[in-house]
């Protein structure tokens, strides 16, 4: 038998039975009842539930910084208010309870934003450890809390390693930004985690450069469009 793929990033709906040829995948829990969630794990899939720890895409709130991200449209947070830790760890709960095995933690760049936060979010992300035990939890970036986010988590991934989006389509990173990216994989490599990449590319040369690319980093790669609509 083909070895199943260890990870894929989807953020659409259904699609069970393709998701159903990979060992992990990241999904949205807002689309997935229980029923599917259980039919995925039958299949010995692993379903990691995504969850923001720093942008919220909800209504007005005490937590909302005045500034939003300007790709995505969210409004920053105060990471460690207190209403806003309680809405995360709530969400990691009821994410767990549904049947997820464990979590996508995103958003974790604050060090490039408000680096006072960094703080308070590696404390956010203690929390949602003791309560998603024994889940995978598994961090998008945060390279600003290492290496202690490497005692807190599973497993990092590395997105936009090599390949990214722009407004003009696809395009490899420049070199200064592939040097400075294997520094920080250099890192990633002495802490004792899962590493992946997720790299973003609509042509077989780019894919197939950044997957050789992140194996030489001892990282899996995915490779999907920016909307993540593939499977």
């Amino acid at each position: 038998m083909t070895e199943r793929p260890p990870i894929w990033f989807y953020y659409g709906e259904g699609r069970l039975v393709d998701l159903a040829g990979y060992s992990k995948v990241v999904l949205q829990p807002e689309f997935y009842n229980p029923a599917e969630l259980a039919y995925l794990a039958g299949q010995g899939v692993r379903t990691l539930g995504y969850l923001s720890l720093s942008e919220d895409h909800g209504p007005p709130a005490p937590w909302h910084r005045a500034e939003r991200n300007p790709d995505w449209g969210g409004a920053y947070v105060h990471v460690g208010h207190p209403q806003w830790v309680e809405q995360v760890v709530g969400k990691a709960r009821a994410a767990i309870d549904a049947g997820f095995d464990g979590l996508f933690l995103d958003q974790l760049n604050v060090e490039l934003t408000f680096p006072e936060d960094v703080p308070h979010l590696l404390t956010l992300i203690a929390a949602i450890r003791n309560e998603a035990k024994p889940g995978y939890l598994l961090a998008n970036r945060g390279f600003g809390m290492l290496p202690q986010l490497g005692e807190l988590v599973d497993g990092v991934l590395f997105e936009s390693f090599s390949a990214r989006w722009t407004d003009d389509g696809y395009a490899p990173w420049p070199p200064d930004v592939l040097e400075f990216h294997a520094q920080i994989a250099e890192q990633l490599l002495q802490l004792q985690v899962d590493l992946y990449a997720l790299d973003y590319a609509d042509s077989p040369g780019l894919t197939d450069w950044a997957v050789r690319r992140a194996r030489q980093f001892g990282m899996h790669c995915a490779v999907s469009d920016r909307a993540l609509s593939r499977v």
